[in-house]
C-alpha cells in the first residue's frame, strides 16, 4: 500500500522560505509522477508542480514558478517543495500526490500539511 506523508508546514512572514517534505513508502516509485497540490480556505484544490520521481522535466503553476521548486532525495523515497519568496496568497494546505505514468489520475495523497504566511 503506498503511503505519503507530508511535513515541513508552518507559519511564516512575507518573503520567507519553507521546505515541504513527502516521503513515500510502499513501492518502487521510479515509474511514479509525483506532484505537489494546494487547496486555501474556501478555494478549490490547485496543482503546485510536479515532477517524475525518477527526474526529468518539471512543472509548475504559473503562480508559483520562479519561487518553488520540485526536487527529490536520490537517497530514498522523499520529494521535497522548496518554497521562496512566499506570500500571504501562498497560505494553504499543501499535499503531495502521486499516481503511476500511465495513469490520468492522482491515486495517492498525503494528509497534508498547513503553511500560513502572515503579510
Amino acid at each position: 500500500q503506498v503511503q505519503l506523508a507530508e511535513s515541513g508546514g508552518g507559519l511564516v512572514q512575507a518573503g520567507s522560505s519553507l521546505r515541504l517534505s513527502c516521503a513515500a513508502s510502499g513501492d518502487t516509485f521510479s515509474n511514479y509522477v509525483v506532484a505537489w497540490f494546494r487547496q486555501a480556505p474556501g478555494m478549490e484544490r490547485e496543482f503546485v508542480a510536479r515532477n517524475m520521481w525518477s527526474g526529468g522535466r518539471t512543472y509548475y503553476a504559473d503562480s508559483v514558478k520562479g519561487r518553488f521548486t520540485i526536487s527529490r532525495d536520490n537517497a530514498g523515497n522523499t520529494v521535497y517543495l522548496q518554497m521562496d519568496s512566499l506570500k500571504p496568497e501562498d497560505t494553504a494546505v499543501y499535499y503531495c500526490a502521486a499516481r503511476r505514468i500511465y495513469r490520468a489520475d492522482y491515486d495517492y495523497w498525503g494528509q497534508g500539511t498547513l503553511v500560513t504566511v502572515s503579510s
